[in-house]
């Protein structure tokens, strides 16, 4: 399947009954999958979205989609891998203008260039109290990233076939912040490790891919 193909075929697949909350949980840590399933723990979450933006390689017939590397703080998400996104603002007149807004004060896409075709699953992060709805959308070209300094310490860009590759999912002792570290999978991708709940967001995602067969 061509780009455009790929892009039909999730918005198609989107109208289905999503993975849900077993696909997410198989990427979570035992004390982290507690967590995440004791729904009455969620006071007054911190409704918030993130993006999974899917644009084409410049030299190969493939797809990709961009993550970003926290700066190192004291903060409970400090220094991880995460998908553009974070908590809604007064402003905002819905979730999906969160995302695109952070992608934008983030990365520096343009807005203008972002087409969104449905959500995953919401998911509740404990350590931060976030309940975060990831959207998915496309570009139809590869954005120039502009990265925020002050957010973003690096841009991490993953291909499909890669993230599809179950050979790229281990089980290890990942730190999470000094003197705290937890045993789980993660995507292991170009010498990236990618966990925690975007390594949860991209499973459901990993398998609407596979529903599709791309």
């Amino acid at each position: 399947m061509n780009f455009q193909e790929v892009i039909h075929a999730i918005e198609f697949e989107l109208l289905n009954p999503l993975p849900g909350k077993d696909i997410q949980l198989q990427m979570s840590s035992m004390r982290s999958s507690r967590e995440m399933t004791d729904q009455s723990q969620i006071i007054n979450g911190v409704t918030s979205s993130v993006l999974i933006l899917l644009y084409p390689c410049l030299r190969e017939k493939d797809i990709s989609i961009v993550l970003i590397q926290r700066p190192s703080y004291e903060g409970v998400h400090g220094g991880q891998i995460s998908l553009p996104g974070g908590r809604s603002e007064e402003a905002d007149q819905d979730l999906k203008e969160t995302a695109i807004r952070e992608a934008k004060e983030e990365i520096g896409i343009d807005p203008g260039k972002i087409n969104t075709i449905g959500v995953l699953t919401e998911l509740y992060i404990p350590p931060s109290n976030y309940l975060v709805l990831p959207f998915l959308g496309y570009t139809l070209e590869k954005p120039i990233f502009k990265p925020d300094p002050h957010e973003v310490a690096g841009i991490i860009e993953i291909k499909l076939k890669d993230l599809l590759n179950d050979n790229n999912i281990k089980y290890k002792n990942i730190y999470v912040r000094p003197g705290l570290s937890l045993y789980g999978p993660c995507f292991e991708i170009e010498n990236h490790t990618i966990w925690g709940a975007t390594a949860m967001i991209l499973n459901e995602f990993k398998e609407i891919l596979k529903r599709i067969n791309i």
